[in-house]
């Protein structure tokens, strides 16, 4: 709630007489269709994570979902009888949700693998939709750039664009983070962040484990997939990297480090565990660890970052406990259903910014710098030497998985 509201006053101050003006037009006009009329949204990608963000969308009481795409029949079918949409409005394959934003809805949301991200909202955005976002934006840093721009863009069109992130919108991180920037921690001293689970996979696997050549096989167990996932620094650990860079405020200098496959046995291109160091100005230093395979009962699990400074310590944990220790002291406290509760705050906040005409589209920029950082990362690791912020800005390189011999 905190956030929202001080994006409403930042919106106002901001505006002036615009948003003056904007109190007076009819409310049609706002948001392009009538005043009581719900916002239609298409589903981009109806597989589990787009199904259950789907029914928080219903849940809302503000969205109706009238069209959907996904490349397999069986999914976007599935979502179709769940969500009474109709035959007509249900898109197969790699474009089918070009087909999707021509038909008459005002935004989408976007849930494939992370690859498809970029492509898709530039040309939502450019069909006049707003968008909201899953996480991460992109797998590589040409993919970032167009997210960047496409929310630029969306901005100049009065459109809005809004990335789904559950930390940034959670009590506690949000008064904490306020605190730390404020000086609660005095000087940085050094930090840590890890991300360390299980894999999420074993329903993916068996289409690896059967026919790993099969680019629809390779399209199911998307997340075992480099370059569809961005690996799992990027699609997993972005939640941990992107506090550490929430924390820090700024880009670090350089990142280095390693990772492998070496403990899981499946035939995907992502690796299972990546140890690194990020370099940040003022010689600070933030370790970082992941493993996405079993830990045999060790502890601590989860997503969790601490910052020590000369004042105090920061400590956080997602669905845990979020607190600042020493001369400073902020109990904090816990939020264990973040993971859906902050999914439900966006999606509040994407309403009210289409119907209050809010087209700042805040998450934009840090959700681009949270995913750089992965990148960083992940090229340190991959390439084996440190990797420089300005040398990766220069990376034209694009991960391209294998689409040939699927159906557009």
């Amino acid at each position: 709630m905190e956030s929202k509201t001080f994006t409403r006053r930042k919106f106002i101050a901001g505006t002036g007489a615009a948003a003056i003006s904007l109190s007076i037009m009819e409310p049609a006009v706002i948001f392009g269709s009538n005043a009581n009329s719900k916002i239609k949204i298409g589903m981009i990608g109806c597989g589990g994570r787009g199904t259950w963000i789907a029914d928080l969308f219903m849940q809302n009481g503000n969205y109706e979902i009238v069209g959907a795409a996904d490349y397999f029949k069986d999914k976007v079918d599935a979502f179709g009888e769940k969500f009474q949409i109709s035959d007509k409005n249900r898109f197969t394959g790699l474009s089918g949700y070009k087909r999707l934003l021509e038909t008459a809805i005002d935004a989408v949301v976007i849930e494939t693998p992370p690859y498809f991200h970029p492509e898709q909202a530039e040309v939502a955005v450019e069909s006049g939709k707003h968008v909201y976002l899953a996480k991460p934006i992109a797998v590589d840093v040409p993919g970032c750039q167009s997210i960047e721009e496409s929310g630029k863009t969306a901005t100049q069109k009065n459109l809005c664009y809004l990335v789904d992130f559950q930390t940034r919108v959670d009590q506690f991180y949000l008064e904490a983070l306020k605190r730390v920037h404020e000086g609660a921690l005095g000087s940085f001293a050094f930090g840590e962040a890890s991300y360390h689970a299980g894999s999420p996979w074993g329903n993916q696997r068996p289409y690896l484990d059967s026919d790993p050549a099969n680019p629809e096989n390779q399209l199911r167990a998307w997340g075992m997939s480099r370059a569809l996932s961005g690996d799992i620094i990027t699609e997993q650990n972005i939640h941990t990297l992107d506090v550490m860079s929430w924390i820090m405020n700024e880009k670090p200098v350089y990142a280095a480090g390693t990772g492998g496959h070496k403990v899981r046995t499946d035939k995907g291109s992502s690796w299972d565990h990546y140890s690194l160091v990020y370099q940040y100005p003022n010689n600070v230093g933030i370790t970082f660890s992941s493993r996405q395979f079993k830990g045999h009962g060790t502890t601590p699990e989860g997503i969790r970052n601490r910052m020590f400074g000369s004042e105090g310590v920061l400590e956080t944990q997602y669905g845990g406990n979020v607190i600042i220790k020493g001369d400073n002291y902020y109990r904090g406290g816990r939020s264990p259903g973040i993971f859906k509760e902050g999914a439900v705050t966006n999606i509040t906040s994407f309403y009210e910014n289409i119907t209050n005409g809010n087209y700042e589209n805040i998450t934009v920029e840090p959700s681009v710098t949270s995913n750089l950082v992965t990148i960083l990362g992940r090229t340190a690791a991959l390439e084996g030497r440190p990797v420089y912020w300005h040398q990766l800005m220069k990376d034209e390189e694009r991960l391209l998985p294998n689409l040939k011999g699927l159906i557009d």
